[in-house]
This record gives C-alpha cells, structure tokens and sequence, in this order.
C-alpha cells in the first residue's frame, strides 16, 4: 500500500542538505551493489562480451590481425560499454517507483531530488568497475597503452563523465515509461544507432556517404576519437575539447527534461 502523503507538510530542505541526502542515498546504492553481486552480472558480463566476440570473432575479418584489431578497439569499447551502463539508471528508477519505493522516500524528511542525486552518484562505482574489467582483460589479452598513466586516468574520467551525461537520458526514459518492461526497449532503440552507427568497431571510410555523415555528427564518435588520443597517443585537445562541447551541450537539453518528468512522475 502506497503511504499518503501531504507535499505542502513536507519540509523546506536547502541545497545542500539535499546533496548529502542525495549522497546518503548513493551508499545506500552502493552497499546495495556489494552485498547483491548479481547485480554487477550485466556491468561485468557486457565488457567481457564485448572484447572477445568483436576481437576474437570479427578482429581478423575487420583489420586482418585480430591483435591489431584490438588497439583501435578497446578504447572505443571503453565508450560503449559506460554508455550501455548508463542504460540501467532509468530501469532502476521505473522499478523503484512501480513497486512503491518512491512513496517510502516521500514519508521520509528528505528532499525529493535526494533519491535521484543518488542513483546517478551511485552509478559512478559501476562505471568505474565496468572500466576496469575491460582493460584488465584487454592488457592480458596483449592490449598496450602508448601514452601514459595520466593520459588513461583522463581517458577515463572523460568516458566517465560521458555516461554521468547521458544517464540523464536514461532518466528521461525511466521516468516517462509507465512499466520497467518498456524501459530497455525504448533505450536500446536510441543507443543502438549512437554505438553501432559510430566509429567504434570500423573506419567511416568504407562507409556510405550518409551512413559517414552520421558518423561524423555522433557525439560518440567524438568521444572515442579523444579517448584514441589519450590511450594510443595523437592529438588529443581537439576530440577532448569536442567531447567536452557535446557533453555541455547533451546536459543541457537532458538535464532539465529528466528532472521535469522526474518530478511529475514522483508529484
């Protein structure tokens, strides 16, 4: 049974209150993820997944050379995979609110953004472990780094930052599906064509011209350029700069649309 609530009796709560409640609610998140390992399956299953199929299976057709494959490789999967991880926040919320978990939160003296700042917080742990896995795998499988340890923390700050960007929409999409079967559907129709329509897994060159346009204007494409430059070395402030501009810009457009329906959805 729902609990009823009276929002005018709700306390006033500042900003700042509001965020450590919000980072309250991402330990909450986070212990939730090491005391339930089956909820890493899809974070750490989908890196391993990736690499092998799409080197071991496809590298050698691809670039002739499945070793070679692998370097252009691992930093576009690096994109792919926190984008597909960023995937999972708006699921996580429709759940939360279809089974009534939201309504709790509302009981509570808390702010209402609190259950949201902690979500995506909470999302960072899961970006950072899916990373890891990846290149702990890919380095046995003979992947090398041409730059150094500064240049992969950024890379992997910016592919970080990258899904902390687009789990706005994930949001978006979780909170505007009436039922958590929806959620994934309706994701991977939006995802699937930034991923596979990119220059991750091949050179536009051999494309269509239309197909190399979109190439071209993905924001993912960009990302996995900046991330290339930072891991395999080459000029790097201009994709890293491109990237920050479409991270702006995607932030701006997502942000307040997530927050809008988020507040509708929880009203």
């Amino acid at each position: 049974m729902s609990a009823v609530v009276d929002p005018a009796a709700s306390p006033r709560i500042g900003p700042v209150r509001g965020f450590r409640h919000g980072l309250t609610l991402a330990a909450r998140n986070i212990r939730y993820i090491v005391r339930s390992p089956a909820t890493l399956v899809d974070t750490i299953i989908q890196p391993v997944l990736f690499l092998v199929v799409f080197a071991l299976l496809f590298g050698g057709e691809i670039a002739g050379d499945w070793q070679a494959y692998l370097q252009p490789l691992v930093p576009g999967l690096m994109v792919q995979i926190i984008l597909y991880a960023s995937a999972g926040t708006g699921l996580a919320l429709n759940t939360d609110v279809v089974k009534g978990v939201f309504d709790r939160f509302r009981s509570l003296p808390i702010a209402r953004s609190a259950p949201l700042v902690g979500a995506v917080i909470g999302d960072v742990v899961r970006y950072a472990l899916a990373l890891v896995v990846l290149l702990a795998l890919a380095f046995a499988m003979g992947f090398r780094v041409r730059t150094g340890p500064v240049e992969v923390l950024l890379a992997m700050v910016l592919t970080i930052g990258f899904g902390l960007t687009m789990c706005w929409l994930s949001v978006l999409i979780g909170m505007a599906a009436k039922s958590p079967q929806a959620v994934p559907g309706i994701t991977m129709a939006l995802v699937l064509p930034l991923t596979f329509g990119s220059n991750i897994f091949a050179s536009p060159d051999t494309m269509p011209d239309w197909l190399r346009w979109w190439v071209g204007v993905n924001p993912v494409s960009h990302f996995v350029d900046a991330t290339r430059a930072l891991t395999l070395g080459g000029e790097a402030s201009g994709p890293v700069m491109t990237s920050l501009i479409w991270m702006a810009v995607l932030f701006a457009v997502l942000f307040p649309l997530a927050v809008r329906t988020y507040a509708r959805r929880t009203r």
